[in-house]
């Protein structure tokens, strides 16, 4: 009998297909003690296993490119972490086997972790996977991960690590479903970087018997149980008008009246570009350069790497828009030889900018390489600071791109909200914002964005981000300057079209969603998108916000 779930859809598409569970957890190894004699051996074993897991990590990585990259090789320094390591054998030391040692250590960790702010916490998946890996290679049994199927199927888990979600071989796996995560998690990001149909945060996924046919719609976040032989002719259908739509919508990004919208890309690096040229992008509207700096947490990296890594993308774009932000480091991004060890909730202490300008010499060597990959290329740079407070930020960061002798446009991620709020005042030291609403939905409702339990509260349709947004782009408009959103709120199709109506100049987004995006907007006129966003604004939730703004586009 045909039932139906909702949950948060995260990457747009439907896959029909037979459930197939994500292979079981690591057991917890015996507590038995070993005699002193064995505890160097045992030492050199748990060293081994991290060591290789970390190798691992770094590898699929290497494999998987762009955002997954930077995702896995954080991960290969958590299994790395000194301190860890330092627990695991101090507890061989005194007889623990090197397998019950690493739970015992990572246990404690985690305790740590969980207890340590909501931002912190979002990692304990990560760390159970780090664990896990360690603790089956030193049983000696199969790693958990992706079931072995030579059959297409729809994968369902609790929650996904990212070291399996990055290498999903999208030729088998149609689409996935998890009962924790929330639509801006690792996963939700990796998934719309595949063009993986995908639904997150779905109570009683687990319970979904093994083999049970579902129907995935990532596009609304219904998965329907045992679905009838009209809703997948339904659904298909509505698929193959999506598709058909894709294959038509070319060129700019625009309103159907002609109102220019830049589509954008988010890259994380050079291997990120193939896939925004293909899906038409029209430059980059925000350019992690985190990815350099994950490759050693010890030092960073040098001028001359930076300025060969940037000079890639940007030659990939001639006559394009090229945004890159500057490092962000600290929270969950974490750099030895930058953001601190012991602050007490990392998110809201020393990251982003912050970091930066108590590292001078670190922010003036990525500016210059910077300038110097744009010498003589007729792409239009613009470079943007992560974690923008008031002002005096602004002002800091607009003054330390002109003594690196910077020709570009200086501009302001909007993440907190005080940014928002006073964003007329940063636009007087620089020449643009640009939204980034994960961030922003974090702060605002402080609420993690890799926590399933508050996922509602990350939904970017929350009427509070809309108003937001509104603030942001009312005050550049007053000041003449651009106002873009480079968070996953613009990979939404039909947000888009609200976001357009608030005034937002540009959208960025993965390229898997351009097409879907582009196509979207093309169907109505900035009259429309204007008076959908108003409707969504007037209401008191995210629910709310997306049914009131579906019913002006479509007519009701």
């Amino acid at each position: 009998m045909e039932t139906t779930l909702r949950g948060v859809g995260v990457s747009h598409g439907v896959a029909i297909g037979e459930v197939r569970h994500m292979g079981t957890a690591v057991l917890e190894p015996p507590a038995k003690q070993i005699p002193p004699e064995d505890a160097e051996r045992e030492q050199g074993r748990a060293r081994k296993a991290v060591e290789a897991v970390a190798a691992d990590l770094m590898a699929r990585g290497n494999l998987a490119g762009g955002e997954a990259q930077a995702v896995l090789e954080a991960q290969a320094m958590m299994a790395q972490d000194p301190e860890l390591m330092a627990d695991v054998e101090r507890r061989i030391a005194v007889g623990s086997t090197a397998e019950r040692a690493v739970y015992d250590a990572f246990a404690a960790y985690r305790e740590l972790l969980a207890g340590a702010g909501e931002y912190l916490a979002g990692r304990v998946a990560d760390l159970d996977d780090v664990r896990n890996r360690i603790v089956a290679r030193l049983l000696g049994v199969p790693m958990p991960g992706v079931p072995d199927s030579d059959e297409p199927y729809v994968l369902v888990a609790r929650d996904l690590a990212p070291a399996d979600t990055a290498l999903l071989d999208p030729t088998l796996v149609l689409g996935f479903v998890t009962e924790e995560g929330g639509p801006t998690s690792h996963s939700a990001i990796l998934a719309r970087a595949l063009g993986v149909p995908a639904v997150v945060a779905l109570p009683g996924a687990g319970e979904l018997a093994e083999g049970t046919v579902v129907a995935v719609d990532g596009s609304t976040g219904d998965v329907f149980v045992e679905p009838s032989a009209q809703k997948r002719a339904e659904l298909e259908a509505a698929a193959a008008e999506r598709k058909a739509a894709l294959a038509a919508s070319t060129g700019p990004g625009a309103t159907a009246d002609g109102h220019k919208v830049p589509l954008l890309a988010n890259v994380g690096g050079p291997s990120d570009v193939p896939a925004a040229v293909e899906a038409g992008a029209e430059g980059v509207g925000l350019f992690r350069t985190e990815f350099l700096f994950l490759d050693d947490s010890k030092q960073a990296p040098s001028e001359e790497k930076q300025v060969a890594a940037y000079r890639q993308v940007l030659e990939a774009f001639p006559e394009g828009r090229v945004v890159v932000r500057v490092l962000d480091a600290g929270a969950d991004k974490p750099l030895d030889f930058l953001t601190p060890a012991d602050e007490p909730n990392p998110a809201l202490g020393v990251r982003g900018l912050r970091t930066l300008l108590d590292h001078p010499d670190v922010l003036r060597t990525q500016l210059t390489a910077l300038a110097k990959a744009a010498e003589g290329l007729p792409v239009y740079l613009e470079v943007m600071a992560p974690m923008v407070a008031d002002r005096a930020d602004a002002k800091a960061f607009a003054n330390a791109c002109r003594e690196a002798g910077l020709r570009a446009k200086f501009g302001a991620m909007v993440e907190i909200p005080s940014a928002a709020l006073r964003a007329r005042s940063i636009l007087q030291e620089v020449e643009f914002l640009s939204l980034g609403t994960n961030d922003l939905a974090q702060y605002t409702f402080a609420a993690d964005r890799q926590v399933g339990a508050v996922s509602r509260l990350q939904d970017p349709w929350q009427p509070a981000l809309l108003d937001l947004v509104a603030l942001s782009a009312e005050a550049a408009k007053a000041e003449g300057k651009s106002c873009g959103v480079c968070g996953e709120a613009a990979s939404d199709p039909l947000l888009a079209c609200v976001l357009t109506g608030l005034g937002v100049t540009s959208l960025s987004m993965g390229s898997a969603s351009i097409p879907y995006v582009r196509a979207t907007l093309a169907k109505y006129t900035l009259a429309q998108c204007e008076r959908a966003a108003a409707a969504a604004r007037a209401t008191d939730s995210a629910d709310e916000a997306r049914s009131a703004a579906q019913a002006v586009l479509s007519g009701e």
